[in-house]
């Protein structure tokens, strides 16, 4: 415990500091609205990635933009893997549906306290509003990547004790239920309370719940260091940028798939992966036109009549989209090996794409 004070004490203005800044909304680039294909599209904006955008069943993209690695020039393809980052929240969400399908939970408003009683404000926290950013618990990440930084790896149980600590020390960031901020601690918690209630490692019960059902191969847990035979090498301003510690990444952010596992995985939460029943406690409803909002591990952006459900993600190298639009019966799945620290790319791409080919 006095490790993890002196963590706190050296960086908890920092930590601040950051999660104020990646709260806030990221910029735009500036696109040419008269493109005449989505490909005219990822072209302007140089993507690197591959790239899946389908409509009413018909392909409109499907290929590769740029490398995959630019020392042995591997191609970007549907079966190699790429760093996903916080597309791995959408997993860590259906696991917990998946718990109270197992009959592990009776609801998603049951509260924090009924699993940790020692958890601070754990009694006015649901599950509901974990998955939906709606906790108010601060986020760890900087503050556990600047620990890092200075020698002292943590691993998952001591990152949630970390939490512990910033909330004892400092509060919530606002009420549960009263306010919205993405908060990466939310989805570790979740991820933990996977392996409380199933006794299984939590990256086995995705295993077992999703992708052993939908034959989805090629994903797994992110390791610290890729392997350049199976993934598409990560870059940021034309460098190399592949390797994070993913321990902080648990259960937020920690997977890596293949365009093919996402497009599987898109398609089966679009059609009868989820119920009815389940997808309406589920997909934030009632969005005004113009505006995002967050679900149960998804994000809805309503357009005019248009609703895209999606998730992002963004890891040193990499950044990442999935969604679907059930309008259009259209999935996009976006895997980039090219760093977006803004994500400018990713909003330019989805506003033009819904603004001309699904409005």
């Amino acid at each position: 415990m006095t490790t993890l004070h002196r963590i706190l004490t050296a960086s908890v203005l920092l930590v601040f500091t950051f999660c104020t800044s990646c709260s806030q909304d990221d910029e735009a680039i500036s696109t040419n609205t008269d493109y005449t294909t989505a490909e005219d599209l990822l072209s302007e904006v140089e993507f690197q990635g591959y790239a899946i955008i389908t409509k009413n069943g018909n392909d409109l993209v499907r290929r590769g933009f740029g490398l995959a690695n630019t020392n042995t020039r591997l191609l970007h393809d549907y079966n190699l893997a790429y760093r996903i980052g916080s597309v791995s929240k959408t997993l860590t969400a259906a696991a917990i549906v998946q718990l109270k399908r197992d009959g592990y939970l009776r609801s998603f408003d049951q509260t924090i306290h009924e699993f940790d009683p020692t958890f601070p404000y754990g009694n006015q926290i649901t599950i509901a509003q974990l998955l939906s950013h709606q906790s108010g618990i601060p986020d760890y990440q900087h503050l556990v990547e600047a620990a890092y930084e200075q020698g002292q790896v943590l691993d998952e149980e001591a990152i949630y004790e970390v939490i512990i600590a910033l909330i004892s020390e400092n509060g919530l960031n606002f009420s549960p239920g009263e306010g919205k901020q993405y908060s990466n601690s939310n989805y570790l918690i979740a991820a933990l309370l996977v392996e409380e209630l199933t006794d299984m490692a939590y990256h086995d019960y995705i295993q077992q719940s999703i992708f052993n059902p939908l034959n989805m191969t090629h994903s797994h847990r992110g390791t610290d260091v890729i392997d350049t035979t199976t993934h598409a090498e990560g870059y940021h301003k034309g460098d190399a940028n592949s390797t994070y510690p993913m321990n902080i990444a648990f259960g937020a952010g920690d997977f890596s798939s293949t365009p093919k596992d996402m497009e599987t995985w898109t398609q089966a939460v679009q059609t009868n992966w989820f119920t009815a029943a389940e997808k309406a406690e589920i997909f934030a409803k009632d969005v005004p036109s113009g505006f995002v909002d967050f679900g149960l591990g998804w994000f809805t952006t309503q357009e005019g009549t248009t609703t895209l459900y999606w998730h992002g993600g963004d890891i040193n190298g990499y950044w990442s989209m999935i969604g679907f639009i059930p309008k259009h019966n259209a999935t996009l799945v976006l895997l980039s090996n090219q760093q977006d620290d803004t994500g400018a790319q990713r909003n330019a791409i989805l506003e033009q794409l819904l603004a001309n080919e699904f409005h």
